[in-house]
């Protein structure tokens, strides 16, 4: 099942037929650790709509209201490379070694609720900035009581060049205006994804394929749950959180964003996520 929000309220959709639901509240509905349960219990007492279709299909806001945008990094082999690559010459490599073996991952806020952009909307590199990079990402929809409910795709908007001439950089890198697109709905399911879940990243400029690229989920290095407990250790999440969990596609050296480049972010049985750069 899926849920989308809209201008019009929240819209489900199961075995390709939707659902307009009678709550409002986005992140009371979302916030509940029987919501797959609960859901599936509403659907059946209801009638789809074509109008809820309709919604749908004239806009989407990002699944996301107040609750916090958290990420998680170095958790591929491949982001390990690409970190290494672009601190080298400021002597911050070694660090991006030490954080993929560790305990501890590496967990950063990305962004409040209403700083997140959706499926359509424009995301935004920084003028400050001389190599730019979108990061596909699976998210978690976590829970306040530290529960993951659903998933979603995220797009983690990165600065290669701030965060290379520093790791202290990193806020400044990853936390700014149209930094980070989530959408285009929550996959509500009682299962884990499967291993095999595949992420495509298709990147067009001026109507041709610029860079693309697909890894599975099961290179991440770290369990879902894991990243979850250790952003949860010591901070609340009254509406609940969603935690991107890192990128196995990092584009090389040769490669930067550009204004009105189409970056598509593919994620197995959860749906395109697609923004155009401002």
């Amino acid at each position: 099942m899926k849920l989308y929000r809209t201008k019009n309220g929240i819209i489900a959709e199961k075995a390709a037929k939707f659902y307009a639901l009678p709550q409002e509240d986005w992140d009371v509905f979302v916030n509940d650790d029987t919501l797959f349960d609960k859901l599936n219990k509403l659907l059946a007492e209801m009638e789809p709509s074509v109008d809820a279709e309709k919604s749908v299909q004239q806009g989407l806001l990002p699944p996301v209201q107040n609750q916090e945008i958290w990420a998680s990094g170095v958790t591929y082999f491949r982001s390990k490379l690409g970190r290494q690559e672009e601190s080298k010459d400021s002597g911050g490599a070694t660090f991006y070694e030490l954080v993929y073996h560790a305990e501890r991952p590496e967990l950063f806020m990305k962004a409040s609720g209403h700083r997140a952009v959706g499926h359509g909307d424009k995301v935004r590199i920084r003028k400050d900035s001389t190599w730019d990079v979108p990061e596909p990402e699976l998210t978690l929809v976590v829970t306040s009581s530290g529960k993951i409910v659903g998933y979603t795709v995220g797009n983690d908007m990165s600065s290669r060049s701030i965060e290379g001439e520093n790791p202290l950089y990193l806020p400044q890198a990853k936390i700014y205006d149209g930094s980070a697109a989530v959408g285009p709905c929550i996959l509500v399911t009682e299962s884990p994804l499967s291993p095999n879940t595949q992420i495509s990243l298709s990147i067009r400029r001026e109507g041709k394929v610029a860079f693309e690229d697909t890894i599975a989920i099961s290179q991440i290095k770290r369990k879902f749950e894991d990243l979850v407990r250790y952003l949860f250790l010591e901070y609340a999440f009254p509406h609940g959180a969603l935690l991107m969990t890192g990128t196995g596609i990092v584009p090389d050296s040769s490669f930067t964003l550009a204004s009105g480049d189409e970056i598509s972010i593919t994620i197995e049985g959860i749906g395109t996520l697609t923004n155009v750069v401002a």
